[in-house]
């Protein structure tokens, strides 16, 4: 089964009004998709039409949303309860309804003859086995789950889950449309409490665990929670607003998965049962205590997030980036990892380890890694991702805006090289993963850097924009977004740049103090003339990228919903033409530049005459003779 791309104006299906389903529909609606509402009767709907119209004048209150918007929105949801009416010719089928494993088997087994055999159908379960749930559907290839994050509408996160059956068809088409909806997806394996909620649920756990065992106060515990995550709220903060019964219940289901580690405490099922909120704030924060609090927290944290890794149920990258996007937290367990060291990560997840002998079990890889006196876990923040002939590049820090550090320069680097050593490619396309090209370099590292570390800054970006402009391959940069900053110095340093519309380019640099650095200055003014690039150089304003192209330093606005598409189809079409000749063309140009017209006009004629003692150029010819496509092979 080949997937379908999800796109508007295919319309979704979203079964289930509540809050969950509320949100999912104005997420969608938002992104341009006609959006039908299932529930079982008018007075569910109307419940459901309130929520989201009361969200939506919110947003037009804050200043967020205009009415003309809120309007657009409105007008592409329409409500039924028909349920035939709701899921037929969607491409894609959302379920939403409570937490209930009979329910929605039910659910599923009468929407089944009713959907095309090219519908995919989710399930936003956050507790539930997706495997489990795709029993006695007809085709569980094309039933995954789809986890957003509450609020729906404005989290960004969505866990994106394959279930045993589960195409990766589905999961790549799932992952589109999530990155479609201006979310950030994480793909996990189908396990008990997914990515996120495997580590989250059992801190708030372990929150009443400390309190229990009279290690500190709850006011100190909720103390240590808010400073040592970063968080607007600590555990107990946490489940006031968004239920006791909910950390119970989901700390309940991991323990029937993974044992006495994961059991609720006494003082978790009390406060349950009693109804009541935490009164965290009528304790006192004892600071000597904290030290303990941390331990055990970072012990915990850590130690479960190496073991989803080894596991396989979620990368690195996914964990953290679940726990900034999804949780709001300043790092993620990984980052925390390397905040502390692997050895004292090692150590604090062993002694965690040491409480619950058989049941907490410790990563092997972890130990490995410390062994070997590693000073971090390596994250990728540059994925290459290959079409035939054309490898993409893409920034992969989605959660900061793709901003550039010094990680990531190394490892684009690295992936341009690989790209331009194998000879099945012929082009690369250098994008950012999510809806964002990247936002600049990363400030919250800049600050912290000494002169010296900026200029050994400034030197890195100098040279992976020279390995780009330098390139024997051509390289394409796509635009989504934003382009600012460092984000538009390796843009520039493209062959050209393809931009969808409404994204926003610009180097903003002296907005903070600094100037561009890698290079964007000297390209800018060669493509723009010197005027031109001093007026955006000196006001940091980003323009649109239709005013980019006015300019001449984007070569080509393709339409926002179809962008990526474009620039496949621009990409395949430059990957088919004879790459020798291309490849010298690209010299041709970038040479006679800086030559003088006579010396550009010898290289150029020099080298097509190379061109002529190739056998594409036999192959190119005896095509066009024969009405054929060529079968070129660079050689």
């Amino acid at each position: 089964m080949v997937a379908p791309k999800i796109e508007p104006p295919q319309p979704v299906a979203v079964l289930g009004g509540g809050n969950m389903g509320s949100g999912i529909a104005q997420a969608c609606a938002s992104a341009g998709f006609p959006v039908r509402v299932r529930d079982v009767d008018e007075a569910a709907l109307a419940r459901g039409k309130s929520i989201l119209e009361r969200t939506l004048a919110g947003g037009v209150e804050r200043g967020k949303l205009t009415p003309a918007r809120r309007d657009e929105i409105l007008g592409r949801i329409t409500f039924t309860t028909d349920l035939k009416a709701a899921v037929e010719g969607a491409a894609l089928v959302i379920e939403a309804v409570f937490e209930e494993e009979l329910v929605k088997h039910a659910l599923f087994t009468e929407i089944a003859p009713l959907v095309a055999p090219t519908t995919i159908v989710a399930t936003n379960t956050s507790s539930l086995s997706v495997t489990a749930l795709a029993r006695g559907f007809p085709d569980p290839g094309r039933f995954a789950g789809l986890h957003f994050f509450y609020p729906a509408a404005i989290n960004k996160l969505i866990e994106v889950v394959g279930g045993e059956a589960t195409s990766r068809e589905t999961l790549e088409a799932l992952l589109r449309f999530s990155s479609r909806l201006g979310k950030i997806p994480i793909e996990t394996a189908d396990r008990a409490g997914f990515c996120v909620n495997r580590f989250f649920v059992p801190y708030l756990n372990e929150a009443t665990r400390l309190a229990e065992e009279g290690v500190a106060s709850l006011a100190t515990i909720e103390e240590v929670g808010r400073e040592l995550f970063g968080a607007t709220l600590g555990p107990f903060e946490l489940m006031n607003v968004t239920g006791v019964a909910i950390a119970f219940h989901a700390e309940s289901s991991l323990a029937a998965s993974f044992g006495p580690a994961y059991q609720p405490t006494k003082l978790l099922e009390s406060q349950f049962r009693s109804g009541k909120p935490w009164a965290w704030k009528e304790t006192a924060v004892e600071p000597e205590k904290k030290a303990a609090v941390r331990a055990r927290f970072l012990g915990q944290t850590i130690g479960i997030a190496t073991r989803l890794v080894e596991e396989k149920v979620a990368s690195p990258e996914a964990v953290d980036r679940g726990a900034v996007v999804g949780l709001r937290r300043r790092d993620g367990p990984f980052a925390q990892l390397a905040e502390v060291g692997l050895a004292e990560g090692l150590r604090l997840v062993e002694e965690y380890a040491k409480r619950w002998p058989g049941s907490f079990p410790v990563s092997r890889e972890l130990r490995e890694r410390a062994a070997r006196h590693e000073k971090s876990w390596p994250l990728r923040l540059v994925r290459v991702e290959k079409e035939g002939p054309v490898g993409w590049v893409l920034l992969d820090r989605p959660e900061v805006l793709n901003a550039l550090n010094s990680e990531l320069l190394t490892q684009l680097e690295a992936a341009v090289r690989s790209l331009e050593a194998d000879p099945e490619t012929r082009v690369v396309v250098l994008a950012g993963s999510g809806a964002v090209f990247a936002a600049g370099a990363d400030i919250a590292e800049m600050a912290k850097k000494t002169p010296a570390e900026g200029f050994e800054f400034g030197a890195l970006g100098l040279r992976v924009a020279e390995k780009i402009d330098q390139c024997r391959l051509p390289v394409i940069a796509f635009v989504e977004g934003y382009a600012l900053g460092g984000g538009l110095e390796l843009a520039l340093a493209a062959d050209f740049v393809v931009a969808a519309k409404g994204s926003q380019l610009g180097l903003p640099e002296v907005t903070v103090g600094i100037h561009p650095g890698m290079g964007g200055a000297t390209r800018l003014s060669r493509l723009i003339g010197r005027a031109n690039a001093k007026l955006l150089l000196y006001s940091g304003v980003p323009v649109e990228a239709e005013e980019a192209q006015r300019l001449g330093f984007v070569a080509r606005v393709v339409p926002a919903a179809t962008a990526r598409e474009e620039v496949s189809k621009l990409a395949a079409t430059v990957a088919s033409r004879a790459p020798l000749a291309v490849r010298w063309v690209k010299q041709v140009v970038d040479r006679g530049m800086d030559a003088s017209l006579a010396s550009a006009l010898h290289m150029e004629g020099e080298s097509a005459g190379r061109t002529f003692t190739t056998a594409d150029k036999t192959e190119g010819m005896q095509a066009f003779l024969e009405k054929r496509k060529p079968k070129f092979t660079g050689k």
